[in-house]
């Protein structure tokens, strides 16, 4: 499974995302191999990952993408809403967590 974290330009923001969904993954130590990493909006295709974290005011900037696919985050540095979203994509790809 691969996680994207997306942002306007694909430098900071985006990369704040990633290092937070990583350090969710370590505390709920997941096994599984999940590739992480970070995108600018515009680069951000459907086949780029399974599932794609946008601050939610960028959300309908990935119109290709489906609905489905994309995590909206109102706080891109709130780490207990990024842990949620992070272990509902867990549950719903049964992956094994804390």
């Amino acid at each position: 499974m691969k996680i994207l974290a997306v942002c306007q330009s694909g430098l900071g923001s985006s990369f704040m995302v990633q290092m937070n969904v990583q350090q969710v993954l370590k505390d709920e130590n997941v096994k599984e191999d999940i590739e992480v990493d970070h995108s600018d909006v515009g680069s951000a295709t459907a086949d780029s990952a399974d599932y794609f974290f946008v601050e939610s005011t960028l959300k309908d900037a990935l119109g290709s993408i489906p609905k489905d696919k994309i995590i909206s985050l109102s706080s891109l540095i709130d780490l207990d809403e990024t842990k949620k979203h992070v272990n509902d994509v867990l549950d719903r790809e049964n992956v094994k967590h804390d």
